[in-house]
């Protein structure tokens, strides 16, 4: 199988990349960096740039299937010019996507873009099935919902089309985790206001294997990438403190607090999202991890870091 990657160098892409590459797949990859690109047997760049509506057409060459993850990363500060690259690097992405395949005589059988479960209405109680259709009153929930209904365009194209509305990336090498973790690790950790908003995870690899089961399986529709068992804040950051032997013992910070430091973007630490993985269970995919203590130990790896704390 051959898959065409835009958002390959990311921190999901990197995983798939790698997860393909064990199984024989040939990685086709968009970069909006020259530099970036590589031509080996296996693994083959092509320049993009979705701002000017620049592609390299030959990137669809014999392809099966492509892998959309392209996206600003909505950790930095929303203010109004962030917030505007946060939405037109998704939308214009998909643009120049389905545009190019309209130019080309291509080979795809499926489709697959990156979401995310920011579009489910802040909520304690409610638990979200892909059916749901309210959007949370939020930046976030506008973009996700915008960004799906471009996603939703590329369905005029002979092939499946999906779309993983991803949830917290449990991972070492980048994401809110090792923000998270920091500050547990060195004594500084703490609950963000009543620690009882939900927090929907999933595994790095688990998120990978995800998107190529869709692929693999040429599922369509809305698909929720988290794990089987969401946990609060108070569990995960109690979780988080139990792999590193630490206490938590500064006070919970209440989302005044964090506004004033980060703006708008607070509202990413107090958002509960209790999200349902059923859907993607009943299509066949099995979960190597569904427990957030086995998850956490094997991202953060609690033997090395153990040993690194006592020499």
């Amino acid at each position: 199988m051959k898959i065409l990657i835009a958002g390959a160098t990311g921190l999901i892409g990197e995983e798939i990349v790698r997860i393909c590459h064990n199984r024989n797949y040939t990685v086709h990859y968009l970069s909006t960096s020259k530099e970036k690109i590589e031509d080996q047997n296996n693994y083959k760049g092509f320049y993009w740039n979705p701002a000017k509506g620049k592609i390299d057409l030959a990137c669809f060459k014999d392809v099966d299937a492509v892998i959309n993850l392209s996206g600003v990363s909505i950790s930095k500060r929303w203010n109004k010019i962030n917030k505007k690259k946060i939405l037109n690097s998704r939308v214009k992405s998909l643009q120049l996507l389905d545009d190019s395949i309209s130019k080309v005589n291509h080979s795809i059988q499926s489709f697959v873009s990156a979401s995310a479960i920011g579009i489910y209405p802040n909520s304690y109680t409610n638990y979200y099935l892909e059916d749901n259709t309210g959007v949370d009153n939020s930046f976030l929930g506008h973009v996700v919902e915008k960004w799906e209904s471009e996603a939703d365009k590329l369905k005029k194209h002979e092939f499946s089309v999906a779309k993983i509305r991803t949830g917290l990336v449990l991972s070492s090498h980048g994401g809110a985790l090792p923000k998270m973790a920091k500050p547990i690790r060195y004594y500084g950790g703490t609950v963000f206001g009543n620690g009882e908003q939900w927090q929907s995870w999933v595994h790095i690899t688990d998120i990978a294997k995800i998107y190529l089961h869709v692929i693999e399986n040429q599922l369509e529709g809305v698909f929720n990438g988290v794990a089987p068992n969401p946990v609060t804040n108070n569990k995960l950051t109690h979780e988080i403190a139990d792999v590193y032997r630490k206490p938590i013992i500064l006070p919970n910070i209440p989302m005044g607090v964090m506004k004033f430091i980060l703006g708008d973007m607070a509202y990413l630490l107090y958002a509960s999202q209790r999200v349902s993985s059923k859907k993607i269970e009943a299509s066949g995919y099995n979960f190597s991890y569904s427990n957030i203590s086995l998850a956490l130990k094997d991202v953060l790896n609690e033997k090395s870091q153990f040993h690194e704390e006592l020499a």
